[in-house]
């Protein structure tokens, strides 16, 4: 499966878009313009995205993955 598939099924599963979850990573101060905080642990990320939005773990990790700077 294609990074961007990934993508695609989360904005399916969620409704939110790539946007959305940069902006939210960056609102629980997981992320910002320069990708992930400084501290801030993948288990970290992928532990709020399972928990809120119901995703698998390879799921999660395209987002974190987003948040480091892959490009959508």
């Amino acid at each position: 499966m294609s990074f961007q598939a990934y993508l695609d099924n989360i904005q399916a599963k969620t409704g939110k878009s790539p946007a959305d979850f940069r902006q939210m990573a960056a609102e629980k101060g997981f992320a910002g313009p320069e990708g992930i905080a400084k501290g801030v642990k993948a288990t970290q990320i992928t532990d709020w995205l399972k928990a809120d939005f119901g995703l698998g773990h390879g799921h999660a990790m395209a987002i974190v993955a987003l948040l480091k700077g892959k490009s959508d």
